[in-house]
């Protein structure tokens, strides 16, 4: 069967009376929707980190512990942990003391992220930016065997023979490699063996298809097993499409241009808007009917086992995206069961 989760990025919210709710109250809603999707029976629940005001997290795997303590089901996750402005083994060991608290239930999805103030913020250097993520995804790939390692790079100290603890009971902590348009991520995270994790948030699914074959074709070559691919997507659902498309369309909006001014992007418009949530757009905005069919066909498409609905969108309110992981859950899951 298809699993269905949803991620979020901890968006600061509009609170009833219009203005931006805090960032702890931010924090705390997450938590909240975290709980709803596992009370409605969705398969994962993923927290991004952030460093920058209009997202809220930037430790999710704290977040995902107090999610964890009021949740027995729900697998829980990072989307993404930006490993390249981290230290492997911290991240390591906060993973593996989530999964004890969940009892089982952690995963990671590492990446090099979207945005860039980590880098700075943590005294990095861009011009390090592929050799900072090739070799802390080495040596975190070398801490999943949880066993002595031995490891010498030039981003961090050595290791000579150490162990890093708490242990995890199953014995492996379940970690993919999160990849927006890079063929060259691609073929890392296959080179490593780690399940992939497509983040398709503006060109078309149709597009990621080379991505897959590439994936496949380099696990192989590098004598590993088959490994689950898994897509994260935006999206937002409401009773009927036009429902979704109003009232996620302005905030939709204001967050693209918010962040285009910082990149240069053209202004997002409603046509835009309206390829996007088409058969062929990157964004899951509808119905739970309209959703549901979308989903399945993207997953066909690219052959994933997994898709991730990220429900958050800059300020819309927090009890609009409760009542969207409702119906994800109640409504559009039932469907792809089908």
């Amino acid at each position: 069967m298809l699993e269905l989760g949803v991620d979020t990025f901890g968006d600061v919210a509009t609170g009833p009376d219009g203005t931006s709710v805090t960032q702890a109250q931010a924090v705390r809603d997450v938590v909240e929707q975290g709980v709803l999707a596992d009370e409605v029976g969705l398969d994962f629940f993923g927290v991004g980190e952030h460093h920058r005001a209009d997202f809220a997290v930037s430790a999710p795997e704290v977040v995902l512990a107090a999610v964890a303590a009021r949740t027995r089901r729900i697998r829980l996750g990072s989307a993404v942990t930006v490993l390249s402005s981290d230290d492997p083994v911290r991240v390591f060991e906060r993973f593996a003391t989530l999964d004890a608290i969940s009892a089982g239930r952690a995963e990671v999805i590492l990446g090099r992220g979207s945005f860039i103030e980590s880098f700075g913020l943590f005294g990095f250097s861009l011009a390090d930016y592929e050799v900072l993520f090739e070799e802390k995804l080495e040596l975190f790939v070398r801490l999943l065997e949880e066993g002595p390692v031995t490891w010498r790079g030039t981003t961090r100290p050595a290791l000579e023979g150490l162990e890093v603890f708490p242990k995890t009971e199953r014995g492996r902590i379940p970690t993919w490699v999160g990849v927006g348009g890079s063929p060259e991520s691609v073929v890392r995270a296959a080179r490593h063996g780690l399940p992939l994790t497509l983040a398709i948030i503006g060109a078309e699914p149709a597009r990621f298809t080379s991505f897959v074959e590439l994936y496949h074709r380099t696990l192989a070559e590098h004598g590993h097993e088959p490994q689950p691919v898994a897509v994260h997507m935006p999206g937002y659902i409401a009773e009927t499409d036009e429902q979704a498309q109003d009232e996620a369309y302005p905030h939709l909006a204001a967050m693209t241009n918010a962040i285009g001014r910082e990149r240069g992007w053209p202004a997002y418009h409603r046509g835009r808007f309206a390829h996007d949530v088409g058969p062929d757009g990157a964004l899951l905005v509808g119905s739970p009917e309209t959703v549901a069919s979308k989903i399945r066909a993207t997953a066909e498409l690219l052959g994933a086992s997994r898709v991730d609905v990220k429900y958050s969108m800059g300020t819309m309110p927090h009890e609009r995206l409760m009542r969207c992981i409702e119906l994800l859950g109640t409504r559009v899951r039932p469907l792809l069961a089908d």
